[in-house]
């Protein structure tokens, strides 16, 4: 073997090895470079499988996230906030009370309303007010009779002050006058009515009844030219400045309300306005047939805007958990067997937080484990969080 082939076996058996070596350190870089992808359903998280493909439960298609990513908190800059809606509020110690709902319905006050009757018997000459539903004020007219009792009730009295003024010795004249005089009085003229028959000499058998007080022509029992008896009805007002609350309680209901206690009332479903009522009576006994008893109280109406026959939500107390810490019940997201909220600690990180929950009222709900007085609590917008971390996270939160 001559030297310069005895330099070629040599350069050979040094670069082999060396090829080798890259190639398995290039194998090992390609196969730890390829990851594998990890998918999951945004609406149900426990569904977790290393390809694509569409949820089991509900059919969307499935969404990739990070497995790896082991850190619990989201951050969102104040723009994304403000698109998402989110608020929160700091939250303390209070009583939270336990209350249950009870569906009652509103009615027209009694004490607001007004029959207005005839002292009477008569013809309706007039109608100032033809239909249903019409305003009245206190004052206004509302229909014109014409009465023949009293037109000789006037006559009568025209008579007698006739005769009391030519008799002035005559004591009887004068008591005769005067008893006319009353019997107009009864029949319900005024003295000012009175002053101007005399004065006019002339018989006016009209009387014009006036609204008692403001509301709303609720009923109209009369018609134009209809003759009506003494004490018979001729219509109905119905004022709104109060509403009637009735409900249908249970006894053991009624055990933790008393009259006069002052009790949470949503009208027509508004939520969002409660409304304070005084319970004003509870019924002693059972309505018939039934094992129900019946509270009612009165809400104020200023507005007009509650009528008659609207459903009613009455919050009845139950117990009271003193010393709790609460949240507003929609900031609790319940996913699988736990309860979270979320918790702000900064103006952009957000973190969830596993709690126990204690007693729930209408709106507020005591944390009886898992937050402390100060902590800040996301109050809307909290399951828009819940589904960011689903989707960038994986999973469920425990």
């Amino acid at each position: 073997m001559n030297r310069k082939q005895a330099i070629k076996i040599i350069l050979a058996t040094a670069v082999v090895p060396s090829l080798w070596l890259s190639a398995c350190s290039g194998g090992k870089q390609t196969n730890n470079a390829a990851t594998t992808s990890t998918y999951t359903c945004p609406m149900h998280p426990q569904i977790i499988q290393e390809h694509k493909g569409t949820c089991p439960i509900c059919g969307m298609d499935l969404v990739p996230f990070d497995r790896n990513k082991k850190d619990r908190f989201l951050t969102l800059n104040e723009d994304q906030q403000v698109l998402a809606h989110i608020s929160t509020t700091v939250i303390g110690a209070g009583s939270v009370n336990n209350y249950t709902r009870t569906n009652g319905r509103l009615k027209v006050n009694p004490e607001e309303s007004n029959v207005i009757s005839s002292r009477n018997a008569g013809r309706i000459e007039q109608l100032y007010v033809k239909e249903t539903g019409t305003p009245i004020r206190k004052g206004q007219a509302l229909c014109k009779l014409y009465s023949e009792q009293l037109l000789t009730l006037q006559q009568e009295l025209l008579m007698t002050h006739k005769q009391a003024e030519q008799f002035t010795e005559d004591h009887r004249f004068q008591d005769i006058f005067e008893a006319a005089k009353q019997k107009l009085l009864l029949y319900g003229q005024t003295q000012q009515q009175l002053s101007t028959l005399l004065n006019n000499g002339k018989a006016f058998p009209y009387i014009t009844f006036y609204a008692p007080s403001s509301g709303v022509v609720a009923e109209l029992l009369i018609t134009e030219g209809q003759y009506i008896g003494e004490g018979s009805a001729l219509l109905r007002l119905e004022g709104y400045q109060s509403m009637w609350v009735e409900a249908d309680i249970y006894p053991r209901e009624a055990s933790f309300v008393k009259e006069g206690q002052k009790l949470t009332v949503f009208a027509n479903g508004n939520t969002e306005q409660p409304l304070s009522m005084e319970v004003q009576f509870i019924t002693p006994s059972f309505q018939e047939n039934t094992q129900l008893m019946q509270l009612r109280g009165t809400i104020a109406n200023p507005d007009k805007g509650l009528q008659a026959g609207m459903p009613a939500i009455i919050l009845l107390p139950q117990a009271s958990q003193n010393a709790a810490l609460s949240v507003p019940s929609n900031a609790i997201i319940r996913s699988g067997k736990s309860s979270h909220v979320w918790i702000a600690l900064g103006k952009e990180k957000f973190e969830p937080r596993i709690v126990e929950t204690g007693a729930e009222a209408f709106e507020q709900t005591a944390i009886t484990d898992g937050l402390k007085a100060g902590d800040k609590v996301v109050v809307s917008g909290a399951y828009l969080l819940y589904s960011e971390y689903v989707l960038k996270k994986g999973g469920v939160i425990n």
